[in-house]
């Protein structure tokens, strides 16, 4: 197929099976990276070879999308409830998979200490995909939101994708190099202060200069992509730069300064989401080779498993100080279990650079994605009004002071 012909055919057969599983009550995405299985390079006459050969840049992008929208909608006010607790979110749970990958991919699967690793930066990371709207559901229902939940586990979901891909680039820099080198080690520090610092500097000027300027709200849609994309591209410079935390800081800083922009946005930001969704899950389920999926699946999963319960330990050794009672810090364990997005946009690439566990890699993404995606997405919702309060509006508490 040409690539007109592989797009309309991607678009036709992921809406139509996206919109079968949520007839399941199922997640769309999976429905989305069945097409990319069915219409691999492994089937004859599959998705166009030009399509394929840019499919890490139009991953890249749906990934920015989804973090500029998490970031649009980060209320850093809400997360300061949650003090200690909020910033531990943001690393020690992802931290504490990575190790357990480490160890269980050594031992069960046969990689090498680095190797494991790697599969354990590609694991950790949570999906924004997942968590990011059913987050903003809870803010609209106003559920955990009198102790800031929804908000501490978006800006914790994507501040630990950042921290998980951060690792990810250093670690395959060093298994490329073949050893550890100070270099990568200093630039990881570095990262972090100058991808947050020209975010937030970005942020605010960009909401100064839309007060100023009078512009279509999808103009104001295309500039903050276009500096979102030329953020990312810095890290190909060799800078030390975290192009992706200064997309979230670019989103953040700006709904700190014009919220009620940052809605507005959020929303056009939500249906550019649809088609890189389609795009993001049908690609990464065109890398998967199916034999080798089918014979190794079994370890594969019996690792994910493992390492998904110490995860969710991590989650509750983060909690178990902070004032969130003893269901709703049961709720932030599961609600950090789905995995999908990042998954989706980091997988293949060991097996691009031709790494050796590359196969492992990618076949334990699209796994995750498969299992923790729609597991982690439906306790989400079914729990979330079970396990969570419903924040009383001021109008209640004055009512309930007159009676």
């Amino acid at each position: 197929m040409d690539v007109l012909t592989s797009l309309a055919v991607i678009c036709l057969l992921a809406l139509s099976l996206g919109a079968l599983c949520a007839r399941l009550r199922l997640l769309p995405l999976l429905g989305m990276l069945i097409v990319g299985i069915l219409l691999s390079p492994y089937v004859p006459d599959g998705i166009s070879p030009t399509l394929l050969a840019i499919s890490g840049e139009l991953r890249q992008v749906a990934l920015i999308i989804i973090l500029m929208r998490a970031g649009l909608n980060l209320n850093l006010k809400d997360v300061k409830q949650n003090g200690v607790a909020a910033a531990l979110m943001c690393f020690v749970p992802a931290s504490v998979e990575i190790v357990a990958y480490t160890l269980l991919g050594r031992w069960l699967l046969g990689l090498t200490y680095s190797e494991a690793a790697i599969l354990g930066c590609v694991m950790a990371a949570v999906s924004p995909a997942v968590v990011v709207p059913r987050m903003l559901s809870l803010k609209e229902q106003k559920l955990g939101t009198d102790k800031g939940i929804p908000d501490m586990i978006m800006t914790g979901a994507s501040a630990d994708d950042v921290y998980t891909i951060l690792l990810f680039t250093s670690l395959v820099a060093m298994e490329k190099g073949g050893s550890f080198s100070l270099d990568i080690a200093w630039k990881l520090p570095v990262s972090i202060v100058a991808g947050v610092g020209a975010g937030v500097g970005a942020g605010l000027l960009f909401a100064w200069f839309v007060r100023r300027v009078h512009l279509r709200d999808s103009v104001k849609v295309i500039l903050l992509l276009s500096f979102s994309f030329l953020f990312v591209s810095l890290e190909n410079t060799g800078l030390p730069f975290s192009g992706l935390l200064a997309v979230i800081s670019f989103g953040a800083s700006f709904f700190a300064a014009h919220a009620v922009c940052a809605a507005r946005l959020s929303q056009k930001f939500s249906r550019l989401w649809v088609f890189a969704e389609i795009l993001l899950f049908v690609l990464v389920g065109a890398q998967v080779n199916i034999g080798y999926a089918l014979q190794n699946c079994g370890p594969i999963i019996g690792v994910l498993l493992l390492a998904t319960a110490f995860r969710m330990g991590g989650v509750c050794l983060c909690v178990a100080g902070s004032k969130l009672n003893a269901k709703e810090k049961l709720f932030c364990a599961i609600a950090y279990m789905p995995k999908a997005t990042v998954q989706a946009a980091i997988g293949s690439l060991p097996l691009s650079m031709g790494l050796a566990c590359g196969e492992t890699v990618l076949t334990a993404a699209v796994l995750g994605i498969l299992i923790t995606a729609p597991l982690g997405a439906f306790l989400t919702d079914l729990l979330g009004k079970r396990l969570l309060r419903r924040e009383e509006s001021p109008q209640a508490h004055e009512a309930i002071s007159d009676v």
